[in-house]
């Protein structure tokens, strides 16, 4: 069974071209953490997504596999 990532975060941050460290900067994240969200080896709490969506102006459900 393939397993898909759970996040879309990678694919919003290069439709809204920002970079990982941009992010991370906005967030006041380390851009370590940031990486991890993007390559999927961690998972962003409902409390970052909701940030995470602010920052990237885009809507939760963007940032979420469905």
């Amino acid at each position: 069974m393939e397993t898909k990532p759970l996040n879309r975060l990678k694919v919003v941050l290069a439709e809204k071209m920002v970079s990982n460290k941009e992010l991370a900067e906005k967030l006041g994240k380390d851009p370590a953490t940031v990486s991890k969200w993007v390559t999927n080896s961690s998972q962003p709490s409902l409390e970052n997504l909701i940030e995470i969506a602010k920052c990237l102006d885009c809507e939760i459900s963007d940032l979420v596999r469905m």
